[in-house]
């Protein structure tokens, strides 16, 4: 009797084992932090079926993941500045795993499974939207005047669990174009006349749709889109600039209007044309002719660009490349995106890597992107006033001073006391001056 239920406890622990075995693994937990939500990410050694839902007082999070096991148990992940305040796991019905979230404050999840690429296994993700989110000021400030800035949306490519491209020493492309396009902004804001605003500000990832909605609803007037380039031969090597391609933009358009969701949407740059109130056929008309004033002034932005850059690093091809990239896919916004350089390629990973390139290459993005819009100033700003030979005025701000000023907006020192009839350089605040046009 006793070697019978030895016999049977040497089965049961055997199938334990054997059902064990056929676990889905997790084998890693990782998080990411976005302005309006948290990002977890379960590293799967295969697909699953999962659950995911909410309990209130105290408010927590329950993600179940049917028979699956945490390979190496919780990782210590950085909560500090998420609506997280702490995670657990446990066994729920004996073979699913349970993920408990304890949290802060409500959250509103939303998840989804991502098959294995050639960076990374199976993955379950989990996104938890911000309750208390306040709706965004828009980036476009209207002065007294309608002299406003021309505003530049900068799209950092991948983010977050997209490292994008690999380099040599773990040169990750997602840390090199977010570096380059935080040195652009700084650029962009210390110019007159000019708004950056940055579509990725940290290291997440963002949906690429969103990434153009953003830039609309932030009224952007151009989106710039940076990457680094990857090949399988190391040897590939210069920076290219895209616009979107021809057949891109005609099956965008029909894509658009499909959309009904898009029906409401302005098209015409700046907002200036509703779709919502047209028939079929006008509508369509609208929006081709929105579309190919937008390729053509991309096309003629990425020609600036590209000589710029032409002067600061080796071109991989000398005009401007079209393709069908989603992000370029704006039928009201000139849109283009830089590839930087090949991260594949050990000589401009190396440079790349280095702040003095990345500040080098904004540089170039910057000077392509102001030699077109000082010729071809949007409407009703500060650059279109000073084009029709208007005199742009500044209100003086704690801690000017008057050769700060004069470096600003490209004058001397003297020429600008001598237009504003100044005998010295002695400001005051809140005094306007008014910036000499020659």
């Amino acid at each position: 009797m006793k070697a019978k239920t030895l016999r049977s406890i040497g089965l049961l622990l055997a199938l334990l084992a054997a059902m064990d075995s056929f676990a889905t693994s997790v084998d890693g937990v990782r998080l990411w932090r976005a302005p309006d939500h948290t990002r977890l990410v379960f590293d799967l050694s295969g697909p699953v079926e999962h659950k995911v839902f909410p309990l209130q007082n105290p408010d927590r999070l329950v993600i179940d993941i049917e028979n699956a096991r945490l390979k190496n148990g919780l990782p210590s992940l950085e909560l500090q500045n998420t609506p997280i305040a702490t995670i657990r796991s446990g066994i729920h019905n004996k073979q699913d795993l349970r993920i408990v979230l304890d949290l802060k404050e409500s959250l509103k999840p939303r998840s989804f499974q991502l098959k294995s690429n050639q960076q990374y296994g199976n993955r379950l993700v989990v996104d938890m939207y911000d309750e208390s989110i306040q709706t965004e000021k828009t980036v476009a400030t209207i002065s007294e005047d309608d002299r406003r800035d021309v505003i530049i949306a900068i799209d950092a490519g991948h983010g977050g669990e997209d490292p994008g491209a690999l380099g040599p020493k773990r040169i990750r492309e997602k840390q090199v174009v977010l570096a380059i396009s935080k040195k652009l902004a700084e650029l962009i804001d210390a110019t007159p006349g000019y708004k950056a605003t940055l579509i990725r500000t940290g290291d997440y990832y963002v949906p690429l749709r969103k990434r153009t909605q953003i830039a609309r609803q932030r009224k952007a007037d151009m989106f710039v889109s940076v990457h680094a380039d990857a090949f399988s031969h190391p040897s590939a090597n210069g920076a290219s600039v895209f616009a979107l391609s021809r057949r891109g933009a005609t099956s965008e358009t029909a894509k658009y209007l499909a959309n009904r969701e898009n029906q409401a949407d302005l098209i015409g740059g700046a907002g200036s044309v509703s779709l919502d109130d047209k028939d079929k056929m006008l509508a369509s008309v609208l929006l081709d002719l929105s579309m190919t004033a937008t390729l053509s002034s991309s096309l003629d932005v990425g020609g600036e660009v590209l000589k710029e850059i032409g002067g600061v690093a080796r071109l991989h091809k000398k005009q401007v490349e079209q393709a069908g990239f989603v992000v370029l896919k704006s039928p009201d916004i000139p849109s283009i995106l830089v590839e930087t350089g090949f991260i594949s390629n050990p000589d401009e990973a190396k440079k790349l890597a280095s702040s003095s390139y990345q500040q080098k290459i904004a540089k170039a993005i910057f000077n392509g992107l102001n030699r077109y819009f000082s010729n071809h100033p949007p409407s009703g700003t500060l650059l279109a006033a000073q084009l029709n030979g208007d005199e742009a005025e500044h209100v003086i701000a704690r801690g000017d001073t008057l050769s700060g000023i004069a470096s600003r907006y490209n004058v001397s020192v003297k020429k600008l006391q001598q237009h504003n009839g100044l005998k010295s350089s002695r400001i005051t605040i809140g005094q306007r001056l008014k910036i000499p046009t020659s």
